[in-house]
C-alpha cells in the first residue's frame, strides 16, 4: 500500500503524536497528507512493527536526508539507517520510545544511502497508535541537517 498520501495513515501520525506528544505535527491547522509528504520542510519517517521493522512512510525531506528515492526507503529495513556502531543506541531509543510513548530533543548520527553521516538533532520519536489503541508502529520526525 502506497502511504505517501493516504489519508487514513496521515491521521494515524497526526493523531498519535497530538495524543502522545501532547502538540500537533503540522505547523498549523488544515495541511494534510499532501503537504507533509512534498511540501513539509522537515523530515518523517514510519517504520512497521515487523520483528525487524521496515519503513513504510519517508516524506520527501526525509528521502532528501537520506538520500534514497520512496521505492528504496519503503521496505528497507529502519536498522539500517544508522551505521552498526550506531545501532545499539538506536535500539535503546526504540526501546525508550515503547516504554514511554516518545522521546524528545533525540539527537544522533545516521547514515545516507552514499555512505556519508549526519546529524539529528531535535528530533522526536513516537509510537503509531490508533485510535483503537493498537500499536502499528514508531514514527520520528526532525529538523533537516544543516
Amino acid at each position: 500500500m502506497d502511504l505517501r498520501n493516504d489519508a487514513a495513515f496521515f491521521a494515524l501520525l497526526t493523531g498519535s503524536h497530538r495524543r502522545l506528544v501532547g502538540r500537533p505535527l503540522l505547523p498549523e491547522p488544515g495541511l494534510g497528507p499532501d503537504w507533509l509528504y512534498a511540501q513539509a520542510p522537515f523530515a518523517v519517517l514510519a517504520h512497521d512493527t515487523a520483528e525487524d521493522p521496515c519503513f513504510v512512510y519517508a516524506n520527501r525531506a526525509a528521502q532528501r536526508a537520506f538520500g534514497y528515492a520512496w521505492e528504496e526507503i519503503v521496505g528497507m529495513p529502519s536498522r539500517l539507517s544508522a551505521e552498526a556502531p550506531e545501532r545499539a543506541e538506536r535500539q535503546r531509543l526504540l526501546e525508550a520510545v515503547a516504554r514511554d510513548g516518545f522521546v524528545a530533543h533525540y539527537a544522533g548520527l545516521r547514515i545516507d544511502k552514499a555512505g556519508r553521516r549526519f546529524p539529528i538533532a531535535d528530533g522526536v520519536v513516537w509510537q503509531l497508535i490508533d485510535e483503537a489503541g493498537a500499536h502499528r508502529g514508531q514514527a520520528a520526525h526532525f529538523p533537516l541537517p544543516g
